[in-house]
């Protein structure tokens, strides 16, 4: 019995590790490919470890003309920057109304909000060029950056978070002057860090990868985001696939620090925000 146990645990522990091993393979093979040549990534038998390792292509990024990924960083880093505190700004703010503040209809209100969410996105893309097209916002980062201001999903979780804060702190506050401005800025957002914080990873992640935004409406180069950059290093005559994966690795490496310098308040933030609803 014990044996038959075993067996199976170890067969568990070989089919997880296998689909582990399938899940990051594309990671594997792209940092991999970045370090090779461009024959040399389509080559078979694949290899992990380059034949001839090289920092050519990391290069390439930065001193090639043809391409202006430098240009394109900072678009997206300024992008998601602007993205994130205005959202954390607006989404926050609406979410303490909602947990903290009595007023009639705010059920009603607040209800039709979440039935935002059952919208599919891509029946909007039509709408929101027309709107972008008639404030004359487009082929500029704003038409990405107005759209998350005010993220729904984003607004439930921060209220449930608002909400699982006990209302005797506010009520102190409130017997000793405070306003709801002060209560919200020195106690509710203080004690809402966790769910902020996942707030604003999701945010970065989501704007950081953004691609249908800047290839609708985006259209001079030197304006576009790093996500749309990415796809160009594969298209044309000549295809240079080292490029576009140390291209893709530059491209992912925020996102790795960002996760793994927040993953604490990630965790605590989704655990915070379904304590009481």
């Amino acid at each position: 019995m014990k044996s038959k146990k075993k067996s199976i645990k170890i067969a568990l522990t070989v089919f997880i590790l296998l689909i582990g091993l399938a899940s990051n393979f594309p990671f594997l093979f792209m940092i991999s490919s970045s370090f090779k040549v461009s024959g040399e990534v389509m080559k078979f038998p694949w290899h992990l470890i380059p034949d001839n390792p090289t920092m050519m292509n990391f290069k390439a990024l930065f001193t090639n003309g043809i391409y202006n990924f430098q240009k394109w960083y900072f678009n997206t880093v300024v992008m998601t920057a602007l993205t994130i505190a205005i959202k954390i700004f607006f989404v926050s703010f609406t979410a303490y109304g909602f947990a903290r503040i009595k007023f009639r209809g705010k059920d009603a209100i607040f209800l039709v909000l979440l039935s935002a969410m059952m919208i599919p996105g891509d029946i909007m893309i039509i709408p929101r060029y027309m709107i972008f097209k008639n404030l004359h916002i487009l082929d500029s980062m704003w038409a990405l950056i107005l759209p998350s201001c005010v993220d729904v999903y984003f607004v439930f979780l921060l209220r449930q978070s608002f909400i699982s804060i006990p209302d005797s702190i506010s009520e102190a506050a409130k017997i000793d002057g405070c306003s709801h401005l002060k209560i919200y800025w020195k106690i509710i957002f203080p004690l809402a860090k966790p769910a902020i914080a996942t707030m604003a990873l999701f945010s970065f992640t989501w704007s950081w990868n953004d691609y249908m935004g800047p290839y609708l409406y985006i259209s001079t180069m030197d304006k576009q985001m790093l996500s749309v950059g990415v796809k160009l290093f594969s298209s044309g005559l000549i295809q240079d696939y080292g490029a576009q994966m140390a291209a893709a690795t530059v491209v992912l490496l925020p996102i790795l620090v960002a996760f793994l310098f927040c993953q604490k308040f990630f965790i605590e933030g989704v655990a915070s925000s379904g304590v009481k609803g």
